[in-house]
């Protein structure tokens, strides 16, 4: 263990390879360096450092790995909460990584039924559990596969920061302006933000300056005159004069004197001269 803190405690100069990119796909890790690792196995290009990450923020960890852009590789020890078959303790100074899912396994290429190992995706979160901001710092933890006897128990730990999309940077950036405004309003100045308030009286307060005076009694007249033209359009075209009686036709009280009656006098129609009187129509 005293070869290995020293590890963790010296710093391994970058290494500078012209042209060289380090994408290694999951089968590489597991059966070439993590193997190789576990077994004491050197390599000729001490590629991926040995430290704890979690004595680190995940913002740091960029800065002390020895080669990678936008990942960032380092063999873990893992340490445990109680003893050898206990959970793995996670928790950094600032927050904590906590697992999303269940391990993956993975297989070979080439025998597709052959397990090489197990991948466990953690996401870094700022606070204390239960509680804590999630951020967007994930890490993929490689590891041989469980029931094997190792010499050491170390992983395999890929570090990168997800992408964020613009929705997501444009409201970071609006709460940043947001504090910044509500940081920038001193608490020394209380009446600062009652500037615009008027300590005259109720009174005070309701008279209105002159031009309002003017401006009311404008558009009272200018009232007055459209109703006064609306009366006018409904008013009918005789004025307020009355309409003259409409003439109705006398009706002879007594049609028995009419010519066409007289032309057919008879006993008869005497008779019904009464009933006519009677009738009166």
């Amino acid at each position: 263990m005293s070869s290995q803190s020293s590890m963790d405690d010296n710093a391994t100069p970058t290494i500078e390879l012209p042209g060289f990119r380090f994408h290694p796909t999951e089968e590489e890790l597991l059966e070439f360096y993590l193997k190789n690792m576990i077994y004491d196995k050197k390599l000729r290009y001490d590629i991926i450092g040995y430290r704890n990450i979690y004595h680190h923020d995940p913002w740091d960890l960029p800065g002390l790995s020895k080669i990678g852009e936008r990942e960032w590789y380092f063999f873990v020890p893992r340490d445990r909460k109680h003893g050898s078959g206990g959970r793995p303790n996670r928790t950094t100074a600032n927050g904590f990584w906590k697992a999303t899912g269940s391990d993956r396994k993975i297989v070979s290429l080439s025998d597709p039924k052959r397990i090489i190992g197990l991948k466990k995706t953690l996401v870094f979160y700022k606070g204390r559990a239960p509680r804590g901001c999630k951020t967007d710092w994930v890490m993929n933890e490689y590891r041989l596969p469980d029931g094997c006897s190792l010499p050491k128990d170390i992983v395999l730990c890929k570090v990168y920061r997800k992408a964020t999309s613009l929705k997501v940077l444009e409201q970071r950036a609006a709460m940043e302006e947001g504090l910044k405004a509500i940081k920038n309003i001193s608490p020394s100045s209380p009446l600062s933000s009652m500037e615009t308030i008027s300590f005259c009286s109720p009174k005070e307060a309701q008279v209105p300056p002159p031009q309002m005076f003017f401006k009311k009694e404008n558009e009272e007249e200018q009232e007055q005159e459209t109703m006064a033209e609306k009366k006018r359009c409904l008013q009918l075209p005789l004025g307020s004069e009355k309409l003259p009686e409409l003439q109705m036709p006398k009706v002879l009280s007594d049609w028995t004197q009419d010519q066409f009656w007289t032309q057919l006098n008879s006993p008869w129609f005497q008779n019904l001269t009464t009933y006519a009187n009677i009738l009166n129509f």
